[in-house]
């Protein structure tokens, strides 16, 4: 066995012949100083940047002043959109993401190998499954209860 494991410094592994000692070196706190810097940082430049919009935000603005293009404003800022609209924008966002995987992978083509390959097959396996699900419970079918009513019965016809 290794000398520093003998003298029971250091606990050792025998692996294939060879010893291997383990490091159980203590972290200290001296090392750790940039990373408690750099956390004290972010969390008083985020606490600067919304303290500074509440002080600085829209308390004086009255409704129905002209904004920044001197253009008097009319009606409501909130516009209400159908619910399909968020649909359609969620699931462009989830296969969306699908194309940027896909594209790394086809980059990292070669270097990834069999299990890469299986690992993509897998991937496009779940997502075409989801696309299937959302088809079969009528989630991209973007016709009314009416609209449909009218389309079976013509099809009844």
């Amino acid at each position: 066995m290794h000398r520093c494991a003998e003298k029971g410094n250091l606990p050792a592994k025998q692996i294939n012949e060879q010893v291997v000692v383990l490091n159980t070196e203590v972290v200290h706190i001296d090392t750790l100083w940039p990373l408690i810097f750099y956390g004290a940082a972010v969390v008083l430049v985020v606490g600067a940047m919304l303290g500074g919009s509440y002080l600085l935000g829209q308390a004086g603005r009255k409704k129905g002043e002209p904004f920044e293009s001197g253009i008097v404003p009319v009606g409501s800022s909130q516009l209400h959109y159908a619910v399909p609209f968020y649909l359609i924008a969620i699931f462009f966002v989830i296969f969306d993401l699908e194309a940027i995987f896909l594209f790394a992978w086809a980059i990292a083509f070669r270097e990834s190998g069999w299990a890469g390959y299986i690992e993509m097959l897998i991937f496009i396996g779940v997502l075409v499954a989801a696309l299937v699900y959302l088809w079969r419970i009528g989630a991209l079918d973007w016709r009314t209860e009416r609209q449909k009513r009218q389309e079976s019965s013509i099809i009844r016809k």
